[in-house]
């Protein structure tokens, strides 16, 4: 059935930005005010996203600063750390960007470094857990993040901020193995290996207080919890799971996707999760055309190499099978999609066809050449926000 499809409207009667953000940190859920919690602490750290996350921290941190100043800390005993994961590095302008001026310009701010780390212990699941020292030696910590479907943790959010935000390389492989795992799925969580894995490796350390939001199609905050890591995840997902399903009556033919705007599209390595979230909504068989401008290309060296070095979908899958790799594991999640549909990319970013993917450079001509494929009559659905949905449909 031809459309388009985005997220349904909800409305939220919680007033402007600053008034849900203010709720939420009045009210958190399952810990003490931070006001009281964070009293007498020595050392704490607030971690953040970096710039290929859409979290809005700069709008967060000035009224969870103004509640530890409340408590006595400031400036010389709290640290905000970029919880980087295998990313790349920030420069001083983008974590200027990412905290604002005015915070920047009081607090310190550092980069998660994979290689400093401390070995916590081991998790049930044998994910070996290495943390960012800093964060180890803080006496408390704060997550910030923001809830959005996840193509294998179930959503965004919560304890990732930590683990896998500031682990090491090791952490990070061991705990995204367990992707292979059928329970780990976008809007899974009590049953999804990774989230559960990452969420006990991330206690092994602590995460003493959070503070998350849900973003409308405009960023803009709609929704907010702070309080116990879990408890003010788990209610935030809730929301998301409720408003963010999108349900076709049958399968089309033809979808094209959009992650939904920068950061999203940051690079290719970003955009796959919309990728991942709308393939349900096309047919066997069927084209999913991929809108995404990756200015940074990849953005991940072994995903380039993995799709440009193998000769198959099905190479890729046997690769990963033998060996997890970060990085692979994203070519991974691409070639199990391009075996059960035809995958065009539209990028400026990436000119030239790699494995399981044809590249365009015009969304016209990708979709001229899809109805050449699928015939005049093809049905067609239009996906704006690829990465801040699910999509499902009805199959016989």
């Amino acid at each position: 059935m031809s459309g388009i499809y985005d997220p349904p409207t909800v409305e939220f009667d919680g007033g402007d930005e600053e008034t849900v953000m203010n709720e939420a940190l009045q009210q958190p859920l399952g810990t003490k005010d931070l006001t009281i919690a964070a009293r007498d602490k020595d050392k704490i750290v607030i971690l953040i996203s970096d710039l290929t996350r859409a979290c809005p921290s700069y709008k967060m941190l000035p009224p969870l600063l103004e509640r530890l100043e409340v408590a006595g800390a400031g400036p010389d005993n709290v640290t905000i750390v970029t919880a980087l994961g295998l990313h790349r590095r920030m420069s001083w302008e983008e974590m200027e960007q990412a905290v604002g001026s005015d915070v920047f310009a009081r607090y310190p701010v550092i980069n998660h470094d994979i290689d400093d780390v401390v070995y916590m212990g081991t998790t049930s699941r044998g994910t070996a857990v290495d943390v960012f020292r800093p964060v180890v030696e803080s006496d408390f910590r704060i997550a910030l993040g923001h809830v959005e479907f996840h193509y294998f943790a179930g959503f965004s959010g919560g304890a990732k901020a930590l683990v896998p935000g500031t682990a090491s390389k090791r952490t990070i492989e061991q705990n995204h193995r367990h992707m292979l795992c059928f329970e780990a799925r976008a809007a899974a969580l009590e049953d999804n290996p990774v989230r559960l894995d990452l969420e006990e490796a991330a206690a092994f350390v602590g995460v003493d207080f959070t503070f998350n939001v849900l973003l409308d199609e405009d960023k803009s905050i709609v929704a907010a919890a702070a309080g116990d890591v879990q408890e003010a995840h788990r209610s935030l997902a809730a929301i998301l799971a409720g408003q963010g399903l999108v349900t076709l009556e049958q399968p089309v033919d033809i979808a094209v996707v959009s992650p939904g705007g920068h950061p999203k599209d940051i690079n290719l390595y970003q955009a796959q999760k919309a990728l991942d979230n709308c393939a349900d909504a096309v047919r066997d068989g069927g084209t999913l055309i991929l809108a995404a401008a990756c200015p940074e290309g990849f953005g991940e060296e072994t995903f380039e190499q993995w799709l440009k070095g193998s000769h198959s979908p099905d190479q890729v899958l046997q690769w990963i099978e033998e060996r997890f790799v970060l990085g692979g594991h994203k070519a991974a999640a691409v070639a199990k999609i391009a075996r059960r549909l035809r995958l065009i990319l539209v990028s400026d970013g990436i000119g030239r066809p790699f494995t399981g993917m044809d590249c365009y450079q015009d969304l016209q001509h990708a979709l001229d050449s899809a109805l050449e494929r699928h015939g005049p009559g093809a049905s067609v659905g239009i996906f704006h926000r690829g990465a801040s949905m699910l999509c499902a449909a009805r199959r016989e």
